[in-house]
């Protein structure tokens, strides 16, 4: 909205309007600052709310895991579904500050909408029924599985993008890479121009400024599967996560932060250029909408942090998720997310092994527990050294991640 009216004062009024306001870091700290004092200043009200309709959290039963039904048992009845006020509040950042013809802006917003709806339907179920374990896994992973696929299909697909980027509601990603090429008078570096499919065609690793893959050809239905598997995973990850007061919203900004770096970097050429990493045209966009997420997270933490007012629910965490997925993917950093993002990763592993284990160790288990945070409750530790612990490990490797930028 804000380029919006920026372009009609301009042009219909002949104002004179700040540069300024139309700078991504701008609009960056100004989606932080709206998100972060919506959730603040709305949160009680929101609470309350939920209180009176008597929305609780219900805790794992006490003949499945009877010690952290003891060790949780005063979380019962505590309002759940928090993260309705997190992604309205990013969703209200995005219609003020962010470009609605950009491609970004269109597919974060729809990340949004599909995975929030998902998550809001398993939480209801959980609190309609008495008992309810919400939407099965398999329903879960496949409605998650279709929405990643359609989004795969348009970034890979060359007819659907074409024809998307010749429609007038917004404008399909682009990107430019740095290459060297041998002159008379020695190497040079030459600015590539790649469109939307041959950007997603890309692997690349931290610590490398060339891709480490080109699946190209045949080789893109890995590239379809990597998107479908980056979206899901993330999306559960931190819908793992999310089981200790804090403990996902911490982590969550770290990762939103790191992300939203890259993307900011990476919608500037020369400093593209000067770090080694794709130039890819509006992903400012992206790193808009990452700080409104971080702002979001942040102003939720008030009332989420130990002892928790409120938990953000399915609702939260599998949009909120899917939304780091989904930069990651259009960004190229899918693993710069898995390293930022270790904690969310870590958490992920120890539900698979745990489960591999049982299942085919004559029902051994790694961890007294799972998730991982679970795990070193169960060894003793209180919940807020477990949460800060966690939080410490998130920062060591996001500022490894950042690093990765200069040391390539």
């Amino acid at each position: 909205m804000l380029l919006w009216l920026c372009d009609w004062f301009k042009n219909s009024l002949h104002w004179k309007i700040p540069a300024a306001f139309t700078y991504f870091s701008t609009r960056m700290i100004l989606a932080a600052l709206t998100s972060l004092l919506f959730t603040i200043f709305l949160g009680p009200r929101f609470i309350k709310k939920l209180y009176e309709m008597k929305i609780g959290q219900s805790i794992r039963g006490l003949e499945e895991c009877p010690l952290l039904a003891e060790l949780h048992g005063e979380k019962k009845d505590t309002p759940t579904m928090g993260g309705i006020l997190i992604l309205s509040a990013m969703i209200f950042s995005l219609l003020l500050w962010m470009d609605w013809q950009s491609a970004f802006t269109i597919l974060l917003l729809l990340t949004t909408g599909v995975l929030g709806t998902l998550g809001a339907r398993d939480d209801f179920l959980k609190l309609r029924y008495k008992n309810s374990k919400g939407l099965s896994s398999r329903k879960k992973l496949l409605c998650q599985v279709l929405f990643s696929s359609g989004l795969a299909l348009y970034l890979l697909c060359p007819s659907l993008t074409q024809s998307l980027s010749g429609s007038h509601f917004f404008r399909s990603p682009s990107a430019k890479e740095v290459i060297t090429v041998q002159t008379e008078k020695g190497k040079i570096a030459v600015s590539q121009s790649l469109t939307t499919e041959e950007l997603i065609e890309r692997v690349y690793c931290p610590f490398f400024k060339n891709p480490i893959f080109l699946l190209d050809g045949w080789l893109r239905i890995f590239s379809f599967l990597l998107i479908i598997f980056v979206i899901t995973g993330a999306s559960n990850a931190v819908n793992l996560t999310d089981g200790l007061d804090g403990l996902a919203a911490g982590c969550l900004i770290l990762s939103a932060f790191v992300l939203s770096i890259f993307a900011f970097f990476s919608n500037h050429l020369e400093m593209a250029h000067y770090l080694n990493i794709l130039y890819i045209e509006g992903s400012g966009e992206i790193a808009v909408y990452l700080f409104a997420l971080a702002g979001a997270s942040l102003g939720f933490l008030w009332y989420n942090g130990y002892p928790a007012q409120v938990f953000m629910g399915d609702t939260g965490s599998l949009a909120l998720g899917g939304v780091l997925g989904v930069s990651a993917i259009v960004l190229r950093r899918e693993l710069i997310l898995a390293l930022a993002g270790i904690v969310f990763v870590a958490e992920a592993l120890s539900v698979i092994l745990q489960v591999l284990s049982y299942r085919y160790r004559n029902k051994k288990r790694i961890f007294l527990i799972a998730p991982l945070h679970h795990h070193f409750e169960y060894k003793g530790w209180p919940e807020t050294k477990v949460v800060i612990r966690f939080w410490i490990v998130g920062l060591l490797f996001a500022i490894i991640a950042i690093a990765s930028l200069k040391f390539q």
